[in-house]
């Protein structure tokens, strides 16, 4: 890089700088956020889970609810559940309701697992909740969508919530603080390769 170079390089990150510096001061509120992670691409409880391995690497206490995917194998789970007993890890237990095919016996372990879920939105000793999967629950009509709502926003002021799971509908959206849109431009699995422990599982 030539001297010149170096120099408009220098002054493009001066000015970059400038800009994020003024945002960073701007952004003054302290509390937690509520985070909607949807959309059909692979990712979305990669990065729920991993959003609480980081809060639990800071020393904060975190709690995972699992809808949907019940006592399917699952990798996070048991990670966490061997490495991390103290978190609180709750299942709603029938697994895929595609697997199921009982649309009562679904609604009844959803009720449950909600049950479960409303006590840990009022725990303030609580940094994280991740919701896995919750987007499938609200769209089956399992549990009552604005009940949910209301825990949401009723939570202790410090706690955060993930919610994950395809199909997020509107309204959880616009109560959210941050919505990411994970799409699917390619899948190994439409091109015949089979999941892979470890990797997506």
């Amino acid at each position: 890089m030539t001297l010149n170079e170096e120099e408009k390089h220098q002054k493009r990150m001066q000015i970059k700088k400038a800009m994020i510096d003024e945002k960073v001061a701007k952004a003054t509120e302290e509390r937690g956020v509520l985070i909607v992670l949807s959309g059909p691409g692979k990712g979305k409880s990669s990065s729920g889970f991993g959003t609480v391995i980081r809060a639990l690497g800071h020393g904060y206490k975190a709690a995972i609810v699992q809808f949907i995917k019940g006592t399917w194998d699952c990798g996070e789970r048991n990670f966490i559940q061997q490495r991390c007993p103290e978190v609180p890890f709750i299942v709603m237990g029938s697994g895929f309701t595609w697997e199921t095919q009982n649309k009562e016996q679904d609604r009844e372990a959803a009720q449950q697992a909600w049950q479960q879920t409303k006590i840990l939105l009022q725990d303030e000793s609580l940094h994280l909740v991740l919701l896995d999967e919750l987007t499938y629950i609200l769209k089956y009509g399992y549990i009552d969508a604005e009940e949910v709502y209301q825990a949401l926003r009723n939570r202790p002021r410090e706690q955060s919530v993930i919610i994950t799971g395809r199909g997020a509908p509107v309204a959880l959206k616009e109560l959210a603080d941050t919505v990411s849109m994970i799409d699917d431009k390619k899948h190994a699995f439409r091109g015949g390769i089979k999941a892979r422990k470890g990797v997506e599982w």
